[in-house]
């Protein structure tokens, strides 16, 4: 079982992102004066925010997903879980001020970098992949914002949000909704009690299991380490 998310992680580490990080050095003299007034700190936001994108697809457990919630073992799946952990650390960051959002335009970044070489490395024709890579452009960010209402409102209201995109209306069994509505709400939590300014720092983020063995270990996390560059 999860045989794809295995190719994927087997082929695609963080050390491919290397490059990805001095190219994006392009990016910030496109920002204006935002750009110029985080030029002292982009390159560090740029790389905590590589390591951020990195914590959701190699510190996420997929193939409990897949069990759990009884999805298919394919790249759409991939994504839909991806996607609901970068939003999760957009919500996190956007509470950090301009640095917090420019960090938040990059992680989007990544994951776009990212989905384009896995569908590359799966073989999709380029023009097909172009046009879902716009198909999913366009579901991603009506996904954000149904989430973002959805974190705002009562569980019934996250549990439709989830329902319409991470399960994509087909989910008929309550309790994985419920699973899922308790799931975002104590990972929010968690992000939520780590140093806002570490996060810049190390962009390093953990993630509480889907199901708790002990309900009573989802503790405040304990700070990262860095040198004095910010590491």
């Amino acid at each position: 079982m999860a045989l794809l998310v295995r190719v994927l992680r087997n082929r695609i580490s963080i050390s491919q992102w290397v490059p990805v990080c001095s190219r994006l050095l392009l990016v910030s003299h496109t920002q204006g004066q935002w750009g110029r007034a985080l030029s002292g700190t982009s390159q560090k936001i740029k790389i905590a925010a590589l390591r951020m994108y990195t914590s959701c697809v190699e510190k996420t457990d997929f193939e409990e997903f897949f069990r759990r919630c009884q999805m298919p073992d394919t790249f759409n799946s991939w994504f839909l879980i991806t996607l609901l952990h970068v939003w999760m650390c957009l919500v996190r960051m956007k509470q950090e001020g301009r640095s917090g959002k420019y960090m938040c335009r990059i992680i989007v970044h990544f994951m776009w970098e990212d989905v384009e070489q896995r569908g590359r490395i799966m073989g999709v024709n380029s023009y097909i992949l172009k046009k879902n890579m716009m198909l999913m452009t366009n579901n991603f960010y009506v996904a954000i914002l149904g989430y973002d209402e959805g974190v705002l409102s009562d569980d019934r209201g996250l549990a439709a949000a989830l329902w319409r995109t991470f399960f994509n209306q087909k989910c008929e069994d309550p309790r994985q909704l419920e699973l899922l509505v308790e799931y975002v709400r104590k990972q929010i939590q968690y992000l939520d009690s780590m140093n806002g300014e570490d996060l810049l720092l190390t962009g390093e983020v953990s993630w509480r299991p889907l199901v708790e063995k002990n309900p009573q270990s989802i503790l405040k996390p304990h700070s990262p380490t860095y040198n004095d560059e910010g590491l």
